[in-house]
């Protein structure tokens, strides 16, 4: 009895085994299952507003830069007029300090400084006669402290005046028209601010593609970054299957592959085998039964190009690797 059980759990070892070297060995190929999918793009509006038209529909083809949709710009283009209002007024306080000033007001500055001249040289005489008086006796203390107030006074208008007009005729300061020309760029660089803004209301395709959903619909307010379309690209079609480590050894990047399809009955895509996971994992609960799922996997990718235009997104399909 005990020699029957023996060689029954040889033979089941056996089996096994044999069973394990057909699935990594490269003359049977590795045959799996798993779905259709394609790179998805999601197409959001980067800036807030009523959405006023989406014209993408779902099963569309757009190519690059056709229009998807479009946002109200109105409040944008309240605010672009005050940055164009507030760039020319920079530009005009910067071309004051570079012109300099009018030759009416340079004019006014050279008649005050010549009068404060005149009544300087006239006090300061009159302090004179003043002194001489009080030196002879003949004019008081208050008298000459007087004469000498006015004649300080006279020469303190003097420079005043003088000053006045250097600055008219010195122009601004460096550190005055540097100030100003910061002024400009900034106002400036709102301007484009606000001009890139209105520019991201209209929407357009960033790649060629199959509108696969629409996410939103006209009316609606939409924030910045929420979705307006998702799309994919047909030409970038891939089948993930999962391969047991026993079997993975068989498996390389680069492998060609032979994927078929039960909507095309008796005819095998060719793919390239274009990732292999460097982790494992259980198998998915959609693509096994439940024994399989507790099973150690890793996932292959399989790049299948457009599919010859047949293949779809979501298509259940069978691999074949390394098959001979």
């Amino acid at each position: 009895m005990r020699d029957n059980r023996a060689r029954a759990f040889s033979l089941a070892a056996a089996i096994a085994a044999i069973a394990a070297a057909s699935c990594a060995n490269s003359g049977n190929g590795v045959e799996a299952s798993g779905t259709i999918e394609a790179t998805e793009i999601r197409i959001a509006s980067p800036v807030p507003g009523k959405i006023l038209s989406i014209r993408a529909r779902e099963g569309d083809l757009l190519r690059e830069g056709d229009p998807i949709a479009s946002i109200d710009h109105e409040g944008l283009d309240i605010q672009l007029g005050q940055a164009q209002a507030g760039v020319e007024l920079a530009r005009a306080q910067l071309d004051l300090l570079l012109v300099g000033a009018r030759s009416e007001d340079l004019g006014q500055a050279e008649a005050a400084l010549a009068s404060a001249r005149e009544t300087a040289r006239i006090a300061k005489a009159d302090a004179a006669r003043t002194a001489e008086l009080f030196a002879g006796g003949s004019a008081s203390q208050k008298q000459k402290d007087e004469a000498d107030g006015r004649a300080a006074q006279a020469e303190a208008q003097e420079k005043s005046a003088d000053q006045a007009l250097r600055k008219l005729t010195s122009g601004a300061r460096p550190e005055e028209l540097r100030a100003a020309k910061a002024r400009l760029d900034q106002a400036e660089w709102a301007v484009r601010a606000v001009r890139k803004q209105i520019g991201d209301c209209s929407i357009a395709a960033p790649a060629s593609g199959l509108v696969s959903k629409r996410l939103a619909e006209p009316g609606e307010l939409a924030a910045a970054g929420s979705g307006l379309i998702t799309m994919i690209d047909p030409e970038s079609l891939s089948l993930t299957i999962y391969v047991p480590e026993i079997a993975l050894a068989s498996v390389s990047v680069g492998m060609a592959a032979a994927v078929k399809v039960d909507s095309a009955p008796g005819r095998s895509f060719q793919g390239l085998v274009s990732h292999i996971a460097s982790k494992a994992e259980f198998t998915p609960k959609n693509v096994q039964t439940k024994d399989e799922r507790v099973k150690q996997v890793f996932a292959v990718r399989i790049a299948l190009g457009s599919g010859e235009g047949v293949l779809k997104p979501g298509m259940p399909a069978d691999a074949s690797l390394g098959s001979r």
